[in-house]
């Protein structure tokens, strides 16, 4: 069976507490096989033999909000996908100093022009910004407190639901899930996700 990563936004934030344990006994519950959890910012690991990922989507977050009782929007990649993105340049590596971040945005679907234009507007010297496919590549040049961006802005501007993680997050992910990712290197330590801020 295939195996997945569903990236949960904002599940341990604004005072919420939620252990892993019953995180993975959610997924559980919706007969996942091989769940585990990576973390404590919201990343599980499962196979399963369901066909459409969207709907899979929405059963995820259906069960996380019966349980939970608050929304937890849900991402779903497959492991080639992680793989895939752990081993992307977005930026050119002039640009990846030794103060600069590197962070994935996942979103549901790909952006129309229009809202990638919108993630541009929010270029400073201290920010930038790729879009590629389903994912938004935020390079932060120097420590996150002098950032004006924050996932907030971002869905307020796009209207869309979006969660962030640190690149070496991604990185160690796609070295824990499998011999394809035996190439993948991991970078300097960042600080902790970024997801409501």
């Amino acid at each position: 069976m295939p195996r997945f990563v569903a990236f949960l936004r904002a599940i341990n934030v604004g005072g919420r507490t939620v252990t892993m344990d019953r995180l993975r006994e959610v997924f559980r519950d919706l007969g996942l096989d091989e769940v585990e959890t990576f973390i404590a910012s919201g990343n599980v690991l499962f196979r399963t033999g369901a066909r459409s990922s969207a709907g899979l989507e929405r059963k995820i977050e259906a069960a996380l909000e019966r349980s939970l009782g608050y929304e937890v929007a849900t991402f779903l990649r497959t492991v080639d996908d992680v793989i895939a993105l752990a081993e992307m340049q977005p930026f050119p590596p002039s640009a990846m100093t030794s103060e600069a971040t590197l962070y994935v945005g996942f979103l549901a679907g790909p952006l129309d022009g229009a809202a990638e234009q919108r993630i541009l507007a929010f270029r400073t010297e201290v920010d930038d910004f790729r879009v590629i496919g389903r994912e938004v590549f935020w390079l932060c040049r120097t420590r996150q407190v002098e950032s004006k961006f924050s996932n907030a802005a971002f869905e307020r501007a796009l209207r869309v639901r979006a969660t962030f993680r640190g690149i070496n997050t991604v990185r160690r992910l796609a070295t824990r899930v499998g011999p394809g990712a035996s190439g993948v290197r991991p970078g300097r330590a960042q600080h902790p996700d970024r997801d409501s801020k």
